[in-house]
């Protein structure tokens, strides 16, 4: 079971790119790299998942235990006695809060959106770290896996390397060390000797590959080059995998559906007509069976069957209707979107059967393609008038969850709708799980109300990886946290 070395590719278009480094404090697509934070950093906490994806949970990793106080204040931490730094030095509640501290103030959107109090990162002991915010917030813990808080830097690697050293040789106390780090191309990892579980990892060596899309990913896989390919997209490869038998295909649980982002806070989509148009010339369904035979799981609210509070229908959720739609577009005097995207295969084949659909409704539309970081650069310009992204996380109060993309204040709709906030907000501070799907039930009810958002097709990449290769994420299924499943590197390994 131990040994070897396994080559594992990302597309460039999404995770494959780390244009600013992997020092989860100043770089800023962190989000797309968990795979690459997880293999050097470790993790505070782990999604994991049963092999059938079920029965999904956040777990303690270089955390022993938590503690979240009955009215949902304070979460307290204890850490696992032992660790350290692959440059020996103890991850110990100063180093946490010394990375807290650092990462919330950073630009990353990977950032969690916790409500801190005024000094509200306090250190009780050398193993103990307390969190106290200004109103109850039990979808801490769920915060973890996908933002960077959840990957402890070493503070005497920042110190003695600088950020901008430190960012492209990162230290932390994770299963692998840096080699060479080569932005956006290649990162080769060694197995860390310093490691905290005995036994793990299993692998000696681990390299991510940047590379340009899905079609040059399978043939570098069937070519033998690369073992693991994260992020498969392309339906006809995907089939084309699946009936081969050449390499073994996990489709993760979906649970992030796509969006068609409306930015509200400026024309068009200021006007409640124009939004309701793009509703009314939207039809998911169709672009699913036209385009995908009707593969996947068509939602109306922002959580995948694989997510929590999984609602596939909205009360009131405005339909199809052709006819209404060209109703509007005459009394706008015309309608003119520019609409956005990724630039990978589902999102910009769904992108053009929308281009298709709106300009039977009258609506002249214009779409371009965007690696991550252009994605990224066109929501925080403020400019952008449409964009196709996926929706959400595993825990629509976490990472890129609905209040990323609907909150007040937030770049990524123009949404400034203070109920909504509330219902968000009230949903983020719940214990109990069922007034918390009430309350995100409400909050799907208000964004289609409101015309915001048209949500779609609840899609999860699938994970390709060679004959001999195994681990948790890669042959067994664990819920994406954000959009592809968090691979727990240390776990995985090959037949020798």
């Amino acid at each position: 079971m131990s040994g070897g070395e396994i080559t594992v590719l990302e597309d460039a278009a999404f995770a494959g790119s780390w244009p600013a480094g992997l020092d989860p404090a100043t770089n800023t697509t962190g989000g797309s790299n968990i795979a690459m934070n997880q293999a050097i950093f470790g993790g505070l906490f782990l999604l994991t998942a049963d092999d059938d994806g079920s029965n999904a949970e956040v777990t303690p990793n270089q955390a022993e235990s938590y503690e979240i106080s009955e009215d949902g204040t304070q979460f307290t931490v204890t850490l696992r006695e032992g660790i350290e730094f692959s440059d020996g030095t103890p991850l110990d509640a100063e180093a946490v809060r010394w990375n807290w501290e650092r990462d919330l103030s950073n630009p990353c959107t990977c950032k969690p959106t916790w409500p801190l109090a005024e000094n509200g990162i306090e250190v009780l002991d050398p193993l103990t770290i307390r969190l106290t915010f200004t109103r109850p917030y039990p979808a801490i813990l769920a915060s973890f896996p996908a933002s960077n808080v959840n990957w402890i830097a070493s503070p005497a690697a920042v110190e003695a390397q600088g950020e901008d050293d430190f960012a492209i040789n990162p230290v932390g106390a994770g299963p692998f060390t840096v080699v060479s780090n080569q932005l956006s191309s290649k990162l080769e990892l060694e197995k860390n000797e310093n490691y905290f579980k005995e036994g793990l990892p299993y692998l000696d060596g681990l390299t991510f590959q940047s590379i340009g899309g899905d079609q040059p990913a399978y043939q570098a896989l069937q070519a033998g080059q690369a073992q693991v390919y994260e992020g498969l997209n392309t339906t006809p490869l995907l089939d084309q995998a699946q009936s081969s038998g050449q390499m073994q295909v996990t489709i993760q649980p979906a649970t992030s559906p796509y969006v068609i982002q409306l930015n509200t806070a400026i024309a068009p989509f200021d006007d409640v007509r124009a939004r309701e148009a793009i509703y009314r010339a939207t039809d998911f369904e169709a672009i699913n069976e036209g385009i995908f035979g009707g593969k996947y799981d068509v939602s109306q609210s922002f959580t995948g069957p694989g997510g929590k509070f999984h609602q596939p229908e909205i009360e009131g959720y405005p339909e199809y209707d052709l006819d209404r739609a060209k109703e509007l577009v005459d009394e706008l005097g015309g309608l003119t979107v520019r609409l956005g995207t990724i630039s990978n295969y589902v999102a910009t084949q769904i992108n053009t059967a929308l281009q298709t659909q709106w300009e039977e409704a009258g609506i002249d539309v214009e779409i371009n393609d965007y690696q991550l970081s252009g994605v990224i650069q066109e929501f925080t310009g403020g400019q952008w008038q449409a964009m196709l992204q996926t929706a959400g996380a595993w825990d629509p109060a976490a990472g890129v969850g609905v209040g990323f993309r609907f909150a007040s204040g937030v770049p990524y709709s123009g949404v400034n709708d203070p109920e909504l906030d509330q219902l968000l907000n009230d949903a983020a501070a719940t214990v109990d799980e069922g007034e918390r799907e009430d309350l995100y039930r409400q909050a799907g009810e208000l964004i289609a109300e409101n015309f915001y958002a048209p949500f779609g097709l609840a899609f999860a990449p699938a994970n390709l990886s060679a004959q001999g290769v195994y681990g948790p994420g890669i042959t067994t299924k664990i819920p994406p946290i954000l959009v592809n499943a968090g691979v727990i590197w240390d776990e995985v390994w090959q037949e020798q």
